[in-house]
């Protein structure tokens, strides 16, 4: 019997490692709890996850990496602090000194949030984290590999998020980016009026300048946006994708399915919550054997919000175009469990298959979440009382015909 058929005469024991999903979340968050980027609690789920991955893989390696953890968000406090010194050298006449500031938190802005670039991590302290990745080798010469993956990290808490919603989260972020701008724009005018040493400023000037001091709280607010002392539980985002990457493994050793030439791979990456550092290091330390033959990442993230799975094709604020061949397997796969799965484009941040595709491998996301950001993203709500099983029985539906397709019809532009 072929392993698809495995799939379509059994669809019920998919509901047995669906269950078992939804188990070792809850058990994670009870013996483990939240796990910060980074921290203790990351690397004791990690541990925890090279005993699962034994129980399907051939071999289980943990890698460690180093990362800067707090650097990642932290821009968004250095910005807080630049621009509240910008608006003070504006009324001080040092417009130079403003404008820099100005820029510099601009800088920060482009570099950290729009392109994920270390712009900051060696001004913040280091730390260790590492990927667990769990093999499962072809009975022949391996041809081909995919990889599903999920982060093990948790997010710290957007406290914008948790008190307002979307109302506070959108209006805060859009308050404080105009006053950047805004400060950026008077900057460049005093300049041009007072002069490089901050002459006598005009009336307009000192309108402006006042006008600046609208924006202040805006400034002092977003140095509050996230709360680096409480990471939250993170059993949908994204304990949901990292143990159905497992859940994969299991299924194909309780089945006995083992292909030919697919080498199939669980990674368990850690700190994407502060700017995919997992899945970056793991492609550099593996990019030789991912070039030897084909390889697919398939990234799976927060799979709660069933009427809302998507494959994200475009990532990292939309500027990252995910492999198109990735997106036509998933969508594929999709057809073949009788969903419509629509395209979508990552707005505002970044999932693991950005990192990835950035580095030459092929890759998409397969997500489940509302895409404006629901109340639970990255707050003390993303809780396991609050996981959805029947979106995650269906992304592993997804992920296991995916995976028989790609063993049987090879990285494609269409498919049959």
């Amino acid at each position: 019997m072929k392993a698809e058929e495995s799939v379509k005469n059994y669809p019920s024991t998919l509901r047995m490692y669906t269950n078992y999903t939804t188990r070792e979340i809850r058990k994670v968050i009870k013996t483990i709890g939240p796990r910060g980027s980074g921290s203790k609690e990351e690397r004791a789920a990690q541990e925890h996850f090279v005993d699962e991955m034994k129980t399907g893989a051939d071999d289980v390696q943990l890698e460690e990496f180093s990362v800067h953890p707090v650097a990642f968000m932290a821009w968004v406090v250095v910005d807080g602090i630049a621009l509240l010194l910008a608006v003070l050298f504006s009324f001080l006449n040092m417009p130079v000194v403003s404008l820099c500031l100005a820029v510099f938190a601009l800088l920060c802005l482009f570099t950290e949030f729009l392109m994920y670039w270390k712009f900051l991590d060696p001004f913040f302290p280091k730390k260790t984290s590492a990927n667990v990745i769990g093999t499962r080798k072809p009975t022949g010469e391996v041809k081909q590999r995919i990889i599903f993956s999920g982060h093990v990290d948790s997010a710290w808490e957007w406290r914008f998020m948790h008190y307002g919603g979307h109302a506070l989260f959108f209006g805060g972020s859009g308050y404080a980016i105009a006053g950047l701008l805004y400060i950026l724009v008077v900057s460049i005018i005093q300049l041009c009026v007072c002069g490089p040493i901050g002459g006598e400023p005009t009336g307009a000037i000192v309108v402006l300048r006042y006008i600046a001091l609208g924006f202040v709280p805006a400034f002092v607010l977003i140095m509050f946006f996230s709360d680096f002392r409480h990471p939250v539980p993170g059993a949908n985002d994204n304990l949901t994708g990292t143990v159905t990457s497992i859940a994969i493994l299991k299924y194909l050793e309780d089945n006995n399915i083992r292909f030919e030439n697919t080498e199939v791979v669980a990674a368990a990456v850690g700190c994407e919550e502060c700017g995919l550092r997992g899945a970056e290091a793991y492609i550099k330390a593996h990019k030789e054997e991912m070039t030897a033959v084909p390889t697919v990442f398939f990234c799976m993230d927060t799979l709660r919000d069933f009427d809302d799975m998507a494959i994200y094709a475009r990532d990292m604020t939309g500027t990252v175009k995910n492999d198109p061949r990735v997106c036509a397997l998933m969508k594929k796969a999709g057809a073949d469990c009788g969903m419509d799965l629509a395209y979508q484009t990552v707005y505002l941040g970044a999932s693991d298959a950005a990192a990835v595709s950035k580095l030459g491998v092929p890759a998409a996301t397969l997500a489940a979440m509302e895409p404006s950001g629901p109340r639970y993203y990255h707050t003390r709500r993303d809780t396991d009382e609050i996981m959805v099983p029947k979106t995650i029985e269906k992304a592993l539906d997804v992920c296991l015909h995916a995976l028989f397709t790609f063993d049987e019809q090879g990285l494609k532009e269409n498919y049959e």
